[in-house]
C-alpha cells in the first residue's frame, strides 16, 4: 500500500476550532466524494490534541519541540501506479483540482509538509 502523509498547518486567520470544523465537516466530505475517481482506499484525519499538559508530558522527557502543524491527514492507495493512473483520467484530474482548491481555503500549504511512503506495520494488537 502507498500512503501519503500530509502534516497540515492551518491558515493563520482561522481559529483551531474553525480549522478543525472545516477540515472534518467540509473537506472530509469532498475527499469522500472523490475517493473513487482518485482511487483512495482510506482517509484519516489526526488533529493535534489540544491538551497542553498531555502534550508537554510526552515532549518534555524527550527534549522535543511542539508540533509545527495542526494535524495530519493520511491517504492510502493500492500502489504508486494506481495513484498515477487515477490522475490520468478526466475525472481524477477534475477531482484533484477541486481538492487542491478546497485545501487553499483552510490550509497554509506553503508551511505544510507532505510525502508518499510505504507503511511498515511492526505489530497490531488485532494480531493477538
Amino acid at each position: 500500500m502507498l500512503k501519503m502523509t500530509f502534516c497540515v498547518k492551518k491558515l493563520s486567520h482561522l481559529s483551531r476550532q474553525e480549522f478543525n470544523q472545516y477540515w472534518h465537516e467540509t473537506h472530509a466530505s469532498l475527499v469522500h466524494k472523490h475517493a473513487l475517481a482518485l482511487r483512495i482506499k482510506k482517509y484519516t484525519q489526526i488533529p493535534v490534541l489540544e491538551d497542553a499538559n498531555e502534550q508537554e508530558s510526552i515532549r518534555s522527557p524527550r527534549g522535543a519541540v511542539s508540533a509545527p502543524f495542526d494535524g495530519v491527514a493520511e491517504l492510502w492507495w493500492e500502489s504508486l501506479e494506481d495513484l498515477k493512473e487515477s490522475r490520468r483520467s478526466p475525472e481524477g484530474k477534475k477531482a484533484a483540482k477541486e481538492l487542491l482548491e478546497d485545501e487553499r481555503r483552510f490550509i497554509d500549504l506553503s508551511n505544510s509538509s507532505l510525502w508518499y511512503g510505504e507503511e511498515r506495520e511492526i505489530f497490531s494488537y488485532l494480531d493477538f
